[in-house]
């Protein structure tokens, strides 16, 4: 079975254009994810699927550049991008990671993985996020959609909301898919770790700065911060976009 991690990433960006190359303590961003990702031990390959916009062709290039598989498809239908990448790379089942969560953590990847490799029969779906009561910090949403429920999503979702947002389909409809959430033993889903704004980023380079290198684990992190609970001010009153 080849469970791969598909990580949707882009250069255009309302509120922080061009985030997936911002310096992170020497490297940008999309090799922080991509390095923090491929650390998960349960997962068989990482591709990045950007679009066939020409603005994206850095990223493309970037990736050649790097030996990191890439697929390019729609800028707006994201859910065919994942969906044709899945196809062509031959997906069993799909990790969906976004480019702007470079503290997103292997261990809970490989904790999603293992829960669908576990019981698969009885899972279309796997997240840490999306479903309340949400108990992880923004920014380590890690979801898991077997095949089949992507291509059921796929064929079925009509909704350009559903087509931009990849899973929304399936979480607005648990009727249809078998769905298991994984939560965390204490609530840190005040915390934001995502990168969609300049505080964002200035909160996530202080993490960065702090270490020096992206191999740091999510309870270092978390202890890092009872060091500094200043640094959580600095994006506290960001809002998350409105699907």
């Amino acid at each position: 079975m080849n469970i791969a991690a598909i990580i949707q990433a882009r250069m255009g960006s309302t509120r922080l254009p061009g985030k997936v190359f911002m310096d992170l303590e020497g490297e940008p961003m999309l090799v922080r994810v991509v390095n923090r990702v491929e650390r998960a031990a349960a997962l068989d390959s990482v591709i990045v699927a950007t679009t066939v916009e020409p603005a994206d062709d850095p990223i493309a290039e970037f990736c050649a550049a790097r030996g990191w598989p890439c697929f390019r498809g729609s800028q707006d239908d994201v859910l065919d991008r994942y969906y044709n990448t899945a196809v062509v790379h031959k997906v069993d089942a799909a990790v969906r990671v976004t480019s702007d969560c470079p503290l997103i953590e292997p261990v809970i990847i490989d904790r999603v993985v293992e829960r669908f490799r576990r019981d698969q029969a009885k899972i279309d779906y796997v997240t840490n996020s999306r479903l309340m009561p949400l108990t992880f910090p923004r920014g380590l949403d890690t979801e898991l959609m077997s095949f089949e429920a992507l291509k059921r999503t796929w064929t079925e979702a009509k909704d350009p909301s559903e087509r931009e947002h990849v899973t929304l389909y399936i979480y607005r409809h648990p009727e249809m898919f078998k769905i298991c959430k994984l939560d965390n033993d204490v609530d840190c889903s005040y915390m934001r770790w995502a990168v969609d704004t300049k505080e964002d980023l200035e909160f996530v380079r202080n993490i960065y700065n702090y270490f020096g290198h992206d191999r740091f684990s999510f309870p270092q992190v978390l202890a890092v911060l009872k060091q500094h609970p200043e640094w959580l001010e600095i994006n506290k009153h960001i809002q998350q976009k409105e699907v």
